[in-house]
Order: structure tokens, then C-alpha cells, then sequence
């Protein structure tokens, strides 16, 4: 490997982490999973059940709706984790 095709390959993966760190006001269940480690199925679970705060916003999927969690919400779950259960 020469030292363009590393410096390719470096620049390739700076833009990806880039692209994951960015701060958003609104992340789906799946880029929510993701950045905590779990998987979207329990994810989803958290917000059907109330564990983190959500709401339903359309999807641009037809008439569904999906999760959306905030950036705050994001934060709160880092610092704390879970919400008891209603």
C-alpha cells in the first residue's frame, strides 16, 4: 500500500467519524441506536415504554409515523440513562 492509498483510506475514515459525531437536533431510532450501542429493536422498546423520552413525527414513509429523539434527550440518556417505567 502506498502512501496515497493510505492517506485515501485515512481520509475515508476521518469523514465517516466526522459523519457520525454530527450533532443533530433529531435523531431516528436507528442513528439513536447506533451512538448508544444498542440495538434499534430495544431502542424502539425504550420508547414505546416511555425509558427515554420520544415522539411520533412523520417519516416521509407515507402515512407512518416513527420515533424521533431529540439531541437533548440524547444527552440526558448519556448522563442518567433510563427513565423508570410508566
Amino acid at each position: 500500500m502506498n502512501i496515497e492509498e493510505r492517506l485515501e483510506r485515512i481520509e475515508a475514515q476521518l469523514l465517516m467519524l466526522c459523519e457520525r459525531q454530527q450533532v443533530r437536533e433529531w435523531y431516528s431510532v436507528e442513528e439513536f441506536a447506533r451512538i448508544v450501542g444498542r440495538s434499534e429493536l430495544t431502542c424502539r422498546e425504550w420508547c414505546r415504554h416511555g425509558r427515554i423520552h420520544a415522539e411520533k413525527k412523520f417519516s416521509g414513509r407515507g402515512a407512518h409515523t416513527a420515533w424521533a429523539i431529540s439531541h437533548e434527550e440524547l444527552q440526558r440518556y448519556q448522563r442518567e440513562g433510563l427513565l423508570r417505567s410508566r
